[in-house]
This record gives C-alpha cells, sequence and structure tokens, in this order.
C-alpha cells in the first residue's frame, strides 16, 4: 500500500515522500535537499525516483543534489529545458511506475500555472504541484488564464474520493479569499473552522479529498449561481461562462485579495 508523508521546506512547501515498505522511497517536487536527505537517513531509505510537474526552484532545487547522494535515481518530468536534471520524460496519457514502487501513475499535462506543468495520477491520490491548491489555485506565470481553468475542469471531475497532494500549505490564506467570493457557504464555514483547528495544533491542511474541493473552492465552482453572481459584480458586467468567471476570480484574487494581505503582513 502507498504511504505518503509530507516533508515541509522553505516557509510552506511540501515536498511528498512516497513508500511501500519496501526500503525504497520517490519525492514528489524536492526543492529542498536538506531534509529529504535528513528523513531518508532517518528512515534508512533510498531514493529511487524523483517525480517533478514543473520547473519552478522551489520543486527542482534539490534535483542535482539528490542525484549525487543517489546516483541512478529516476528523475520523471515535463520536457523542459529549464529541468535539465530530467531523465525520464513524461507527456499526457503516459502510465509508469516508477523505480521502488508498485504503484503506477498516469501523467496529465495540466498547463496554466505554467506552460509545461504536468500531474501525477496513482493510488486515489493527486500530486499536482501548483495547479489546484487547497481552496485555491495557483497563479499564472507562463501558461493561460484559459488553460489553467480547463486544467482545473479537468481535476474537478475525478471522484470525491480522489486527495489533492498540492505542493504549499496556502489553505488558511485561499479561504479567506473563499469567504470573500462566498460568505453565505455553510461548507466554506465548517472548513474554516476545521482549518483552524488544524493550523492551531502545527498540523498540515493538505492533503484534502476532492469532494471537499468542489464544495469550498470557489476556482472549481465557477458555475455555481452566487460564485457567478459574485464575479459579475466584481467585473461589473454580465460575464460568458465558466472560464470568464475563473479569469475574473484569478485576477480579483491577484489585484486585490492578495496585494491587500501582503501590505497587512508588512505591519505585523
Amino acid at each position: 500500500m502507498l504511504e505518503v508523508q509530507p516533508i515541509q521546506a522553505f516557509e510552506d512547501n511540501y515536498i511528498w515522500l512516497l513508500t511501500e515498505g519496501t526500503g525504497t522511497a520517490v519525492v514528489v517536487d524536492p526543492g529542498d535537499a536538506e531534509p529529504v536527505l535528513e528523513l531518508l537517513y532517518q528512515r534508512q531509505l533510498i531514493l529511487t525516483a524523483i517525480l517533478v510537474t514543473h520547473h519552478h526552484f522551489d520543486h527542482i532545487g534539490a534535483l542535482e543534489e539528490l542525484a549525487e547522494a543517489f546516483p541512478g535515481v529516476e528523475i520523471h518530468g515535463p520536457a523542459d529545458r529549464r529541468i535539465p536534471a530530467v531523465n525520464r520524460y513524461r507527456r499526457e496519457g503516459q502510465r509508469f511506475v516508477p523505480a521502488g514502487l508498485s504503484t503506477a501513475f498516469e501523467v496529465w499535462e495540466t498547463p496554466g500555472h505554467t506552460a509545461t506543468h504536468i500531474a501525477y495520477l496513482g493510488a486515489g491520490c493527486l500530486f499536482c504541484g501548483d495547479t489546484l491548491f487547497t481552496a485555491g489555485c495557483g497563479r499564472v506565470f507562463d501558461g493561460t488564464l484559459d488553460q489553467l481553468a480547463q486544467s482545473l475542469d479537468r481535476i474537478a471531475a475525478l471522484p470525491d474520493g480522489w486527495l489533492c497532494y498540492c505542493a504549499h500549505e496556502y489553505t488558511r490564506a485561499n479561504l479567506g479569499f473563499a469567504e470573500w467570493v462566498e460568505p453565505s457557504n455553510p461548507a466554506l464555514d465548517r472548513r474554516i473552522r476545521q482549518t483552524q483547528i488544524l493550523c492551531a495544533k502545527g498540523k498540515p491542511t493538505v492533503p484534502a479529498p476532492l469532494a471537499l474541493e468542489r464544495a469550498t473552492n470557489p476556482f472549481l465552482r465557477t458555475r455555481e449561481p452566487q460564485v457567478i453572481a459574485a464575479a459579475e459584480r466584481q467585473a461589473g458586467r454580465r460575464l460568458q461562462g465558466s472560464h470568464e468567471v475563473f479569469a475574473v476570480l484569478r485576477r480579483w484574487k491577484d489585484e486585490q485579495y492578495d496585494l491587500r494581505r501582503w501590505k497587512d503582513e508588512q505591519y505585523d
């Protein structure tokens, strides 16, 4: 059975450690080598494969050091010149079994946050990097808003029990924006209370089931009347379709909510 353990890195990153009780391990999006090596040595595990979702440094910064510590390690990732350490290129629809595991993973191309972003799906787990966050989604860098909306539509169709293993602990902040959009959503109220309890205990709020994301994440709820109404009030006009609603929400969060949070934090 696949066991998934979080490794905290930097201020809010999660690197995911995958094991099956065989003495070998796979990690997802290792931006920092030190906590990965520390846990591997502590648990006496041999690193046999790495899964990379995209090229941002906080997801790939440890590749060379880990490859040096574990010669021959498989490094799976998109064909992107910005990730030169990749030695197993992955593209849409491929199924593969990483070295050291028996679990098969399927690759989805999930552009938007970046143009070459991919996700890995296996054993009811979605390793989605910075495409979908708990209660939110990634910003758009070199992808497009329409690409990101399509990627999220696809993820939203996964079964209820699938778990979202995103790469950052952003839940609490994302729920603040979700409350701006849907202040009368009772499922959102319950999630905010549950998240506050977890955070007070210093526990991760990730992973989260897709059913919870569909009930509380505004970026997966762009066809819901209350979300559409909020986006249209923000835009000051009628919106045509869920992708236009998504674009307004993403810009609203970028330009107002995130900026306001940043300003507030300067005086904390």
